[in-house]
């Protein structure tokens, strides 16, 4: 299947209205949206309070709704075909579907301290599931933001971007870091947003003119990823102890190359790719605010080769994937996004060779490798916002 433009989907924002309107008689009170997110650069940098570099795509999570007055949420979910029912003032978890990521919304808001109306509403989105483009955090801040458009409390995208990975680590039991929620709360149109993920200070920093990202999935999905990232974080977490630093974050080059000898080949390697990837990170964001496409693309293609080289969390359609789009015409450069091992590459490639590109790359992803690649062709888009 090959996804294009927005406009040659389904509109997500009028289904949910008027599944609404079918089920309430009336038109909602409210709408809200927030987005799934691609990370340009910036990968297993997080965790070692480093800088990524995610911009917020136009798929999203829409939700219409009003408010109730019994403390009671309803909310159903066209994807599912679902409704579901959670006392607010009686959360409990419940297996592993859909429905805990309204309870652990909700239950974090209210650990928060925020005093919460009830709604009743429709969910949809087209986000793609699985795919690494942070469905759950889109979902996350749709339903902060639907809490938000009836109880009027005062919106503060950090700090609600902190809940919903609260919500996240603390109800659903997934270990997330905090970019996901922190972009689809505070994305902005036509920019990328840099995070300092040990202090969350954030910079928006403007697509390059006349680019878009592509996102293309690789249609293989991400095996033994939880004891390959533990694994991971614990050499990262051994070196930054052998140099007696908090964080890989507060290494240079320098410094590392002056004693890396010491160190065994895989950590050394673990290493050197988070202290690159930071540096080309930061690199990324002076070259978007000066429009230079070119030299971005080049520090994608580093990317990956560290990335498959010394963090060694690429596969072999991964690998295909990212050196076919490098390939075709109007793509300056592409790498592996998300946590590795299965997902999706990203690209960045000319606005007007965009649709020519994605038909390209996906012809060419099935005989090179026999599966069929999804590709998204995706626009800088603001965060979770009430229409």
């Amino acid at each position: 299947m090959n996804n294009r433009k927005s406009s040659n989907r389904p509109d997500i924002h009028q289904n949910v209205v008027s599944k609404f309107e079918q089920l309430y008689g009336q038109s909602p009170a409210f709408v809200v949206r927030a987005p799934g997110r691609v990370n340009i650069i910036g990968e297993h940098t997080d965790y070692n309070d480093g800088f990524v570099l995610p911009m917020a795509i136009d798929r999203a999570t829409w939700m219409a709704l009003r408010p109730r007055q019994d403390n009671r949420l309803f909310v159903h979910s066209l994807e599912f075909n679902q409704t579901a029912e959670v006392p607010l003032d009686n959360l409990r978890k419940k297996g592993d579907t859909w429905v805990e990521y309204l309870k652990g919304v909700a239950w974090a808001l209210q650990e928060g301290g925020y005093a919460l109306t009830a709604w009743e509403g429709v969910s949809a989105g087209d986000v793609p599931m699985g795919a690494g483009l942070s469905s759950s955090a889109s979902y996350e801040l749709a339903t902060a933001r639907a809490f938000d458009a009836v109880s009027d409390f005062s919106w503060d995208p950090a700090a609600i971007a902190r809940l919903c990975q609260k919500a996240e680590n603390q109800w659903v039991g997934v270990n997330s870091g905090i970019m996901d929620q922190m972009i689809s709360a505070s994305g902005k149109e036509g920019h990328a947003l840099l995070i300092d993920c040990r202090s969350l200070e954030t910079e928006l920093v403007p697509i390059p003119p006349g680019t878009v990202i592509v996102v293309m999935d690789s249609a293989t999905r991400r095996g033994l990823v939880g004891s390959a990232y533990n694994e991971r974080r614990a050499q990262c977490e051994a070196a930054a102890q052998f140099f007696g630093v908090k964080a890989l974050r507060d290494l240079d080059m320098a410094t590392f190359e002056a004693k890396a000898d010491q160190l065994d080949d895989v950590t050394r390697r673990r290493a050197r790719h988070v202290i690159t990837e930071n540096e080309r990170t930061l690199a990324a964001k002076n070259v978007m605010q000066q429009g230079d496409a070119g030299t971005l693309g080049r520090l994608m293609n580093e990317s990956h080769t560290s990335m498959k080289e010394d963090f060694e969390i690429t596969t072999p359609p991964l690998d295909s994937l990212a050196e076919i789009a490098r390939q075709q015409e109007g793509c300056y450069g592409a790498r592996m996004t998300g946590g590795g091992f299965g997902g999706c590459a990203v690209a960045l490639v000319d606005l007007d060779r965009a649709e020519a590109f994605a038909t390209t790359v996906t012809e060419a992803y099935q005989k090179v490798v026999g599966l069929n690649a999804s590709i998204y062709i995706c626009h800088a888009t603001n965060g979770a916002e009430i229409l």
